[in-house]
């Protein structure tokens, strides 16, 4: 009989959102007239930019000729996607679009680069975190070591003491919204750099920071380049969910040993896994993210984001208000608080679940450092924000 690896049984039964999905599907069941209010999943719901939209429609209307057809496209992402991100993205920056490999999704990116690292290296990874960094490694059997993420850090770990073979940091931070100092940027790759670790850089929602003084990018700081390599999606930050899209940096300095004492790049290690393991997004999709830096684009881009981040600010104030000491919401679309009273935070989404039909995510379902705080996205309608907000403090009230 034929063997499992009897890593995925160290898993959770069900993976967060699963979990979350499945509670609430069960509930809809038993009160099928109820109104759900979603804030928990961290799915976009405006539109995608109208220039995103027209690029996209041309890219379907080459795909009908002959003459500009595209049917596999090369596997690192086309040209004209990889070198508007450098220049938009990268700029001053010293990244080269061979740097660059397209994708359909960071949390597909995060979870497949432990495929060129050796199962024996040591991972450290911040608690509360974004659950796709822990299941994925303990899938591959590694050993795990959890950076308590707190108030008093703020959120943003303290640097470890013993050495670490690779570290995930995700910054604006999913789940709890905070951000992180060029400082305490800069103290992690010190860290890297005398450790000879590498750093797992998620930087999916860059888009949403406003304050000038906190990095979009980890090689703004110096020597980054010889330790990160950088994810990014068009996910959150233009509405690409369901189109998909993003990217992974792998800067060609950037070196690891093998086996034999070799350094060996991980930029052609990374560029062999994709060309064997993925076929490249859609010619479709790619269209539709290079409109993303058109001038257009940028525009109507932002406008959406501004958008989330008037929401997010709004959920913030109602969660102060109720005495729940948020975080987040301000550089992020995330925003993390207390659970009323300390209650679990499991009690409390089901609390909050069968009272008011208000979705969120406990914080327990992002490791031990989140129990006893749930998060709430900022991507629905300000007008559903604000309902449910209404519906929540009016519940904690009751408490």
């Amino acid at each position: 009989m034929s063997s499992i690896n009897d890593n995925y049984l160290s898993l959770e039964q069900r993976y967060l959102f699963v979990e979350v999905a499945s509670r609430v599907a069960a509930f809809c069941q038993k009160n099928p007239s109820a109104e759900i209010i979603r804030m928990g999943i961290g799915d976009v719901t405006q539109p995608i930019a109208p220039a995103v939209a027209q690029a996209m429609h041309k890219a379907v209307e080459d795909c009908c000729h002959s003459e500009t057809f595209h049917g596999y496209g090369p596997e690192p992402g086309y040209d004209f996607l990889r070198e508007a991100i450098v220049a938009n993205d990268y700029a001053g920056l010293g990244i080269k679009a061979s740097e660059i490999f397209v994708s359909d999704g960071a949390k597909s990116d995060t979870g497949n680069i432990g495929d060129i690292f050796s199962a024996d290296n040591v991972i450290g990874i911040t608690d509360p975190v974004y659950p796709v960094y822990v299941d994925t490694n303990t899938m591959a059997g590694r050993r795990i070591v959890f950076i308590p993420c707190n108030r008093e850090n703020g959120f943003t770990g303290d640097i470890p003491e013993e050495r670490l073979d690779i570290v995930y940091l995700c910054y604006p931070n999913n789940p709890t919204g905070a951000v992180i100092t060029k400082e305490k940027l800069k103290a992690w790759v010190d860290y890297a750099l005398r450790n000879n670790s590498i750093i797992f850089y998620d930087a999916a929602y860059e888009a949403f920071i406003r304050d000038p003084k906190i990095p979009h990018s980890i090689y703004e700081i110096e020597g980054a380049k010889r330790c990160a390599i950088e994810f990014r999606s068009f996910s959150k930050t233009a509405g690409f969910t369901g189109i998909r899209c993003a990217f992974t940096v792998v800067p060609e300095e950037l070196t690891a040993l093998s086996a034999d004492g070799r350094e060996i790049s991980l930029n052609q290690l990374w560029d062999r896994r994709q060309s064997c393991k993925f076929n490249g997004a859609s010619y479709i999709s790619q269209r539709g993210a290079e409109a993303v830096y058109s001038p257009e684009g940028k525009i109507q881009v932002k406008a959406v984001i501004d958008g989330y981040l008037q929401t997010a600010s709004l959920i913030r104030e109602s969660l102060e208000k109720a005495g729940l000491n948020p975080i987040g919401g301000e550089n992020s679309p995330y925003i993390w608080a207390q659970t009323p009273g300390g209650m679990p935070s499991w009690d409390f989404f089901d609390l909050l679940l069968n009272k008011t039909g208000v979705v969120i995510t406990p914080g327990a379902g992002f490791g031990q450092g989140g129990e006893g705080y749930f998060r709430v996205t900022a991507f629905n309608t300000k007008a559903r924000s604000l309902e449910a907000m209404e519906k929540l403090t009016e519940l904690v009230k009751s408490l």
